[in-house]
């Protein structure tokens, strides 16, 4: 998954960060280095031009499944998306195809498994949609996350207590 791409990615930095203040320089430099590896080979791996968007996972053959799914939103808020990409891929995620007015769905409406009463399939979920959120500001596009939080507090409105569900 490109999400888990983008966890590995996120770790080994931090690992790297907690190394270098425990004096450990060397490990420090080599978690970087792999950090680096990994982006490099996410980027090669998984950017699709044709779905302005990383691929939503590799298959067995390492062939990318070009799926317009959320799950690219974890590459923003991971670090790994290149500055190049990120934009593309908020504008993507914020497009029609992928978000209904109250927040991004996991799939977009013209993938053929969408159903939007499906938990993986296109339903909508608030904690995606904050991590989502979180990636755009990190890479600046303080506009597009409030997009989406704006959003997010519009549902609930209509929501008991004003408590947005799982999902």
């Amino acid at each position: 998954l490109c999400e888990v791409q983008g966890y590995v990615y996120a770790a080994k930095l931090s690992a790297a960060v907690c190394a270098e203040a425990l004096g450990f320089m060397e490990p420090a430099q080599r978690l970087r280095a792999q950090a680096q590896a990994v982006q490099t080979r996410f980027e090669q791996a998984f950017w699709s031009d044709s779905l302005s968007n990383y691929a939503l996972a590799l298959d067995g053959s390492k062939r990318p499944c070009l799926v317009q799914a959320s799950n690219a939103g974890h590459c923003l808020f991971a670090g790994i998306a290149s500055e190049a990409h990120a934009r593309r891929v908020a504008e993507t995620l914020l497009s029609p195809t992928m978000f209904s007015g109250w927040g991004v769905r996991t799939i977009g409406d013209r993938e053929v498994r969408y159903s939007p009463m499906s938990y993986h399939d296109g339903s909508i979920w608030p904690h995606d949609n904050a991590v989502i959120a979180m990636g755009m500001a990190r890479y600046g596009m303080t506009e597009l996350a409030l997009t989406i939080l704006h959003a997010m507090f519009d549902a609930s409105l209509y929501m008991d207590l004003n408590r947005l569900p799982e999902l």
